[in-house]
């Protein structure tokens, strides 16, 4: 094969997956009533708001790491500047927001009954670039996680069974996973399954509800704490939530450290999230 017909295949599959996104996006715009964000007076979008949302999930989605290599996939069909590209894929981060919070009310509204709450952390630099990081500054701190510090972000996700996302929030690095709990949580029922990190008598005094919810979290192996067959059924389905985590990252581009803005960073977490959801 000649590295033109190849070129033209890598083109077709391209559109095939720009596409397929496409049309998923023009339902939640007729859904959400996005016609009315579109300019009704002097010079047009150089980008269509659908084009631009399904620009940036294709750019998750296919795992490209710039906004440059996006740009210089589709730059014959875009027919504008590189910056207008990234102005536009930053004024619709809350378009795609809207659309990430419409799913996850559909999700919680067919959810099943055992849920799962967790925390990953997110970085946004190499630790040893962390001392002149400016750019999230304001916002990142460091933090520690099974894979040593970091500095950056925290994620925190709740997911059911079938591993739909419920609630998601994003903090500094040194945030507590406790106090998230109860804030991602306070609208939802059922059985929630957490690790260590979680347990405390009180967090559990506070969220449970008779009749509603519980939360079973994994005791720590230095407490003398029994535990019951059914608890260590729900403890072993908590490893699904890890499976969240890790196409997030592996697939999905959520961890970054190339933005330039906070938009920028935000925006990529947004499109990571909304383009998983959307899978």
């Amino acid at each position: 094969m000649s590295s033109f017909e190849i070129t033209a295949l890598s083109m077709k599959l391209t559109l095939e997956v720009y596409n397929e996104l496409k049309q998923k996006v023009i339902f939640f715009y007729r859904t959400l009533g996005f016609n009315k964000y579109e300019k009704t007076k002097g010079r047009k979008l150089a980008i269509p708001i659908v084009d631009t949302v399904t620009l940036a999930l294709y750019k998750q989605s296919s795992t490209r790491k710039t906004k440059t290599s996006l740009w210089n996939d589709l730059r014959k069909y875009l027919k504008c500047s590189y910056k207008t590209l990234v102005v536009n894929l930053n004024r619709c981060v809350l378009l795609a927001l809207m659309i990430l919070l419409k799913i996850r009310n559909i999700n919680r509204q067919n959810s099943h009954l055992i849920k799962h709450t967790d925390a990953t952390d997110v970085p946004v630099c190499l630790n040893k670039n962390a001392a002149h990081h400016r750019t999230m500054s304001g916002l990142a701190s460091w933090g520690h996680s099974g894979r040593g510090f970091f500095y950056g972000l925290k994620m925190s996700i709740t997911t059911d069974l079938k591993r739909n996302i419920l609630s998601f929030s994003i903090t500094s690095a040194n945030g507590s996973d406790r106090s998230q709990f109860m804030k991602l949580n306070r609208d939802l029922d059922g059985i929630f399954v957490a690790d260590a990190g979680y347990t405390s008598e009180k967090l559990e005094k506070e969220f449970f509800q008779e009749n509603r919810r519980i939360l079973f979290a994994k005791p720590k192996k230095n407490m003398k704490k029994l535990m019951t067959e059914l608890q260590g059924k729900l403890y072993n389905t908590r490893m699904l939530i890890e499976l969240n985590f890790r196409n997030l990252k592996m697939f999905f581009g959520l961890e970054t450290s190339l933005p330039r803005s906070i938009d920028g960073y935000l925006g990529n977490y947004i499109y990571s999230l909304l383009a998983y959801m959307l899978r």
